[in-house]
């Protein structure tokens, strides 16, 4: 975002609003995680640049673009949080950056267990419990 005022030009970086939705997708009720993938991992090394994980953005003079991939627990109703997700990073960035989301892409990469339910637990007879 740029905003010409008399004083001199605002800019607003892209990792800024990359931060500020990825805050606000990991507030929201029902979101375990963001998933980063292998392109993100490969883009990290590669670039040297500490990206943000599973958010991607487009910023323009006055409106963003944002991209979110995430790990919803289980027993979460995905569309649901998925569209409190849009709504909570939505509200965030037009508070915060004064820029226009015109959207929030969502992309469900996974599900989260609770640990208790992933845990194997063994006991001296190496019998699993």
């Amino acid at each position: 975002m740029s905003e010409e005022i008399q004083t001199g030009l605002i800019r607003i970086s892209d990792d800024v609003v990359a931060t500020i939705a990825g805050l606000a997708a990991l507030e929201t009720p029902g979101i375990a995680g963001m998933s980063g993938g292998i392109s993100e991992g490969l883009a990290k090394r590669l670039s040297g640049k500490n990206v943000q994980k599973g958010v991607s953005v487009e910023v323009g003079q006055v409106e963003a673009a944002i991209d979110l991939r995430v790990i919803v627990n289980f027993g979460s109703k995905i569309h649901e949080v998925c569209r409190d997700l849009q709504e909570n990073v939505r509200d965030a960035v037009e508070n915060m950056t004064g820029l226009t989301v015109v959207e929030v892409n969502i992309k469900v990469e996974g599900v989260a267990f609770r640990e208790e339910e992933q845990a194997v637990v063994e006991d001296p007879n190496n019998r699993v419990k």
